[in-house]
């Protein structure tokens, strides 16, 4: 395979130069143009037919999620949303999720430097480059209803916790699970790879059509029945027991697999916590990352899924937990929620 072509599309200049520069640093992929407006970046995909593109949504002319829009339509491709780091662009980076993006990225600035987000750009270009996009598109978080039913059947239990990790394309694969639980659902732990203040508004759309409540998560809060916690972007989140309570730790800490939060600090804590009593579930996503906890989970006593290869934007962190043999049930996305409450 040759290098992975790369468009990035910006109104701002310094933020175009920081991009193509860091991406350049890598052997395997190539800037072949920069654009500072919609309108430029079409002629500029028509002729140079990059694999992967970065897009700001936030733009003059036109922006970022209309012309995503068209882009679905008329000529789908991976695109990569680079976003400022506030709540508004939390929730303009989870519409284009919704409309085809395959991943998000925060913009540097503040506390989140550009050494940061090198290394973190150049891994999100990698996975976008292996996903196939379709102009079919199911809707969104924010679309139309969906015709899933939620699973009612199912005893009242408050022991057990329900582990789940993803990572690229996994906010359609946890709306998909999440949407499926019924009202006395043990308790979810939810890490999804995002920045910080993205996963707040992550939290907040889930919530509006979930049956379940869906937040995120604040240090010592408990796993409750009926309840999911997502980690906050930049920060691990840990499982813990006090007498007969399960609760959250959520602290800073050295990134694990160029993630923080990742998912095998959240894994690691629920087979150590919570062994057998623990339900854990891996998703869609590139790496390793959650491999290593599920195999702990698995090895404690808990029963473990993992979404199949068909159903998942990157078979990269399912397939790792698969090889290490961490998992006991492989499913399509639209199984797992049934897999869970089996598992109950």
């Amino acid at each position: 395979m040759g290098k992975i072509k790369v468009l990035v599309v910006d109104d701002s200049a310094i933020v175009r130069k920081i991009l193509s520069e860091e991406l350049s640093k890598y052997d395997d992929i190539e800037v072949v143009g920069a654009a500072p407006d919609p309108f430029v970046a079409r002629n500029k995909i028509l002729s140079l037919k990059p694999d992967v593109i970065t897009l700001d949504v936030e733009m003059p002319r036109m922006d970022g999620l209309t012309f995503l829009k068209k882009l679905m339509r008329h000529y789908p491709m991976p695109v990569i949303v680079v976003s400022a780091l506030t709540q508004k662009g939390g929730k303009l980076a989870l519409q284009a999720l919704e409309l085809g993006a395959v991943e998000v990225l925060a913009k540097p600035g503040g506390s989140f430097s550009v050494g940061n987000m090198s290394m973190q750009l150049a891994d999100k270009v990698r996975a976008a480059a292996r996903v196939t996009v379709f102009k079919e598109k199911q809707s969104g978080i924010g679309g139309s209803p969906s015709t899933d039913q939620p699973i009612h059947s199912l005893a009242e239990t408050s022991n057990k916790v329900i582990a789940i990790g993803a990572s690229t394309g996994g906010t359609e694969a946890l709306k998909k699970v999440l949407k499926m639980m019924p009202v006395n659902v043990p308790g979810i732990a939810v890490v999804q790879h995002m920045p910080a203040t993205f996963t707040r508004s992550f939290a907040e759309r889930l919530n509006e059509v979930c049956q379940i409540e869906v937040r995120e998560a604040k240090n010592n809060d408990t796993i409750s029945p009926g309840t999911a916690l997502i980690a906050p972007g930049n920060y691990h989140m840990t499982v813990r027991r006090s007498g007969a309570r399960y609760y959250v730790e959520v602290k800073n800490g050295p990134m694990v697999h160029h993630q923080r939060p990742s998912v095998d600090v959240l894994f690691k804590t629920t087979a150590k916590y919570v062994g057998a009593n623990a339900i854990g579930v891996i998703l869609t996503g590139m790496g390793a990352d959650g491999a290593q906890g599920l195999r702990e989970m698995k090895d404690a006593g808990a029963r473990t899924i993992a979404q199949n290869e068909a159903t998942c934007v990157v078979f990269g962190m399912p397939k790792e937990a698969i090889k290490l043999g961490a998992v006991d049930n492989v499913v399509p996305i639209d199984n797992i929620a049934e897999q869970i409450i089996k598992a109950v």
